[in-house]
């Protein structure tokens, strides 16, 4: 999946969904929050910063987003977004796929809901990022 860029006399535009079915999100990190480290079995997911600094873990990596930069997370992969900073920070979410908030599977959690056991392959990897 990547987006189509169409240049315009007035600049250009990126077309990430054109009549498919998605869900666009702006997701908001209050500062020193993060999201549930989770996993979606109906939906793939883009995230879009738009501010920098949003660490973002997918599987194996952790990225320091930078603005307007594109983070594809294809379902059953394991995703988090944090925001260590003083400052709230936002990013776009455009969900892929049959879009339902009961599709997330959480391994970890600081606001005490229900999660799963992280697989076996993952414990070791994201106890050290």
């Amino acid at each position: 999946m990547v987006g189509s860029t169409f240049k315009k006399p007035w600049g250009k535009f990126i077309t990430y969904c054109c009549n498919n079915e998605a869900t666009v999100k702006i997701i908001t990190l209050n500062a020193g929050e993060e999201l549930s480290l989770q996993s979606h079995k109906h939906r793939d997911e883009l995230w879009i910063p738009l501010d920098d600094g949003i660490l973002i873990d997918i599987d194996f990596v952790r990225h320091k987003s930078k603005r307007y930069s594109e983070y594809w997370i294809q379902r059953t992969m394991l995703h988090r977004a944090s925001n260590p900073s003083k400052k709230d920070k936002s990013f776009i979410e455009i969900s892929f796929g049959k879009f339902n908030e009961n599709d997330i599977k959480r391994y970890e959690d600081k606001y005490g809901r229900k999660v799963s056991k992280l697989p076996r392959k993952f414990r070791r990897i994201f106890q050290t990022i």
